[in-house]
């Protein structure tokens, strides 16, 4: 029997193929080919625009699927076009590999082997970064890419960089993508994270030729800038969106009362932290960034690590029957600042916020003032009621 067949039979009953992004890398694709179809012949190569001779080398292998356009557009996009093309062939796994010999098919059977531990997984092929032939901007990156990668997700990564990747192509086929360039590969982890798709990591080996034989269509200026505007907006959409969701989701699990006596039971936090956790609920949820409140108060729970479910039970202060007081009583702080300038608002069932419209400086200065004055009161009187009675204290932690 042919040492490969298990390899071979292995592919058939994961449904996967292996997808080849190129452009003008015809010196090594042929190589990279006959190196993949030792292990499968369900092979999908995009031909992103290429100028030299890879489509004469595409059309000596008759078991390859081709997938081209004349124009290059970018790596991101041809993985875009590969994926989709995989998905609407039936394939529930695509594992990508470049095209300019830096991968050794001889790990696709890693892939497969992993994802007999974790089916329906993204799999990324870390390498060893370490090794001398690795060059410095090749370096840096890895670790800036993994960095922004973990604050995203809270997935800590050896190598988000690597392009050698299984990807469940099914899972990704209502993906709406909007990246075409190197960034894609960041895009596309990130959001299978946030969808919930496990991302996961194999050993690979990795080849990076002499620098004066090296061919990379990498542009480092033009491309970390695209990299960084990405990892900006994919952090915004974290801590406004992502985080929100996932706590929200978390605290739906489980009824209000047990969160409490979890959150107050908390044997590793004092009771200042604590104290301090219902202040900041407090205060933004009063703070006049209507809309943004409890998305700010998630977010500013993770940065300064705070007990977020009493950051959000207090944040709900402004509950819709506790609006017209908050607004009225924000109006009213507000009128210390103005002097002679200070508006007058009746308090009656027809106070909102375009009721106080025309003196909007006035409310917003007043905002502020209440959100600090309710964080104090609340903040301290939690804190000496925790230090006098310590009801709050677990059975474990007042042994």
């Amino acid at each position: 029997m042919d040492i490969m067949e298990p390899v071979q039979q292995k592919f058939d009953d994961y449904n996967v193929c292996v997808l080849l992004p190129t452009y003008n890398n015809a010196t090594t694709l042929g190589q990279v080919i006959e190196g993949v179809a030792q292990f499968t012949r369900h092979i999908v190569v995009v031909n992103d625009g290429s100028t030299d001779n890879t489509a004469e080398i595409l059309a000596q292998y008759d078991f390859l699927q081709v997938v081209g356009y004349p124009q290059n557009v970018g790596k991101g996009w041809a993985l875009r076009q590969g994926l989709q093309y995989a998905a609407e062939k039936g394939y529930e796994y695509a594992i990508t590999i470049d095209s300019d010999g830096q991968h050794y098919p001889e790990d696709l059977p890693a892939f497969l082997d992993k994802l007999a531990e974790t089916p329906c997984s993204v799999i990324i092929g870390a390498r060893n970064m370490e090794q001398a032939s690795v060059p410095g901007k090749s370096s840096f990156g890895h670790k800036f890419s993994n960095f922004w990668f973990w604050v995203e997700t809270g997935i800590k990564a050896p190598d988000t960089q690597s392009g050698y990747r299984l990807y469940p192509v099914q899972r990704l086929r209502n993906m709406r993508f909007f990246t075409t360039k190197y960034e894609f590969e960041i895009e596309v982890i990130v959001r299978a994270a946030w969808a919930g798709i496990p991302v996961t990591f194999v050993p690979v080996k990795v080849y990076y030729a002499p620098k004066e034989t090296r061919v990379s269509h990498f542009r480092p200026f033009r491309d970390f800038s695209r990299v960084s505007v990405l990892n900006t907006v994919l952090v915004f959409i974290t801590f406004l969106y992502i985080k929100p969701r996932d706590f929200i989701r978390g605290l739906l699990k489980k009824n209000l009362r047990t969160h409490l006596k979890e959150a107050f039971a908390r044997a590793d936090e004092t009771e200042f932290k604590k104290s301090l956790s219902i202040a900041f609920g407090v205060f933004m949820g009063i703070v006049p960034i209507w809309g943004f409140q409890l998305a700010g108060a998630i977010a500013g729970a993770y940065l300064l690590r705070l007990n977020k479910a009493l950051v959000i039970l207090f944040a709900n202060i402004s509950l819709p029957p506790a609006i017209p007081f908050i607004l009225y009583a924000s109006y009213q702080c507000g009128a210390f600042w103005m002097g002679e300038k200070a508006g007058t608002l009746s308090f009656d069932s027809n106070i909102s916020l375009a009721a106080i419209h025309e003196n909007a400086v006035q409310y917003f200065y007043g905002g502020f003032t209440l959100a600090t004055l309710a964080a104090l009161g609340f903040g301290m009187g939690a804190f000496l009621v925790m230090k006098g009675k310590g009801w709050w204290r677990s059975p474990q932690a007042s042994r």
